[in-house]
């Protein structure tokens, strides 16, 4: 079950004639300029093969959901994602230890300056 988010689709807001190659470029997160010029520098290396899978690819894959990120922060997330799946859980777990790691210097911050409640604490255990 692939969320709609790790899914290749077109681009048609950003296609110049299918809308493969801004698909592929949203995908991996390189600058569709680059995926353009890749492809059409696949064209004499391949004896001209690379239009059959690009055209087959514009008519197979699902054209991309209008809203599907929020921002640009998300859609970067998302890529990192689909490039390194392992690397973007690592980054998060690494972001929730320091929100644990910060979260408890609060608590004992407020703890040891409201006796009140270091107290109520203490006689809870």
């Amino acid at each position: 079950m692939n969320s709609p988010r790790t899914t290749l689709y077109k681009d048609p807001y950003q296609k110049k004639i299918m809308g493969v190659c801004a698909g592929i470029a949203d995908y991996t997160g390189v600058n569709a300029i680059w995926v353009r010029l890749g492809t059409i520098a696949l064209i004499p290396i391949t004896g001209g093969f690379v239009f059959l899978p690009y055209i087959l690819m514009g008519f197979l894959l699902n054209k991309k959901p209008p809203h599907l990120y929020e921002d640009k922060q998300e859609q970067k997330f998302w890529q990192g994602v689909r490039q390194s799946p392992k690397r973007t859980a690592r980054e998060i777990r690494a972001r929730m230890r320091d929100i644990d790691r910060r979260l408890a210097d609060v608590e004992t911050y407020y703890v040891s300056s409201n006796p009140r409640l270091n107290a109520e604490i203490e006689r809870l255990r």
